[in-house]
């Protein structure tokens, strides 16, 4: 093959690449959920499909991606609790450990819940590590983030909103814990309108927390993919070097950003207990 024609085929792939960069399908490829796996040693792994009478229930990326962090999950937690039961003195990752755990009970649960925090914890800390193992394995080359899908982080805002609603009632009983919602000594006419407002208000804590935690995890993806096409768009070198840097402070803003958000998740869930517990009389 010629120079010519190396060029020529080097033009029409550049153009090709190119064409697919500005077509913003690709951004949400890799951020959307999807049914195969992109592993380049084995290339794309498709997922079983399953339906169950007519629903399609089939594996894709971020279940895959969800399993995984509960494995790890598992396996460490496991670990740590056997070196306490040998050693009573924390090391290396026993005591990164001791620190989020003590960190979610002394820090989150103790501050915003009060009296009776104890029962709470086990939550708290599982929210806490899920969400930060998840939001962790999708800024691994490849990876995936499950904590990017509406659907999963609806699903963990509803068990927060059980959370929540199942502990009020525990300690006021289910009368006394709507009877809370409402100020004491509200005018009788405004009684209804109060409290319609009040039972919408116990369903947008858990929409707030759903969205926050799907739109700060998505944007972060997104922002890094789109830098990154700017070199393919814009097709030439000059704007890779900036593309990369920024791109690349994007990524480890994003690694803060995952424990941010994972403590925002934590710490809004223990605040709507707190406030469903000890409602002001």
């Amino acid at each position: 093959m010629d120079i010519n024609s190396t060029k020529a085929v080097v033009s029409d792939t550049l153009a090709h690449v190119a064409e697919k960069a500005q077509d913003t399908g690709w951004i949400m490829h890799h951020i959307l959920d999807g049914k195969e796996l992109e592993f380049p040693p084995f290339g794309v792994i498709h997922l079983p499909e399953f339906h169950l009478f007519g629903i399609d229930i089939s594996i894709t990326r971020h279940v895959v991606f969800m399993w995984l962090a509960v494995i790890i999950l598992v396996l460490v937690l496991s670990r740590v609790a056997r070196a306490y039961k040998t050693s009573m003195v924390p090391k290396g990752v026993n005591n990164v450990m001791e620190v989020l755990i003590l960190f979610v009970r002394d820090e989150i649960a103790r501050p915003t819940i009060g009296k009776g925090y104890e029962k709470f914890v086990p939550y708290l800390l599982t929210a806490f590590f899920f969400i930060l193992t998840c939001n962790f394995l999708g800024l691994l080359p490849y990876g995936s983030t499950a904590t990017s899908n509406i659907a999963v982080t609806a699903s963990l805002a509803t068990i927060s909103f059980i959370v929540i609603q199942g502990g009020g009632m525990m300690k006021n009983g289910a009368f006394g814990y709507f009877k809370g919602l409402l100020p004491h000594g509200l005018p009788f006419w405004l009684v209804p309108i109060m409290l319609v407002v009040e039972i919408l208000g116990l369903f947008t804590k858990p929409f707030a927390l759903a969205i926050r935690l799907f739109a700060n995890m998505t944007a972060g993806h997104i922002v890094i993919l789109a830098l990154l096409g700017l070199i393919f768009i814009l097709q030439t070198y000059f704007v890779a070097p900036v593309s990369i840097a920024f791109a690349l402070f994007i990524y480890l803003l994003e690694i803060l950003v995952a424990l941010i958000q994972a403590y925002i998740f934590t710490m809004l869930s223990s605040l709507f207990i707190g406030m469903a517990v000890h409602q002001e009389h």
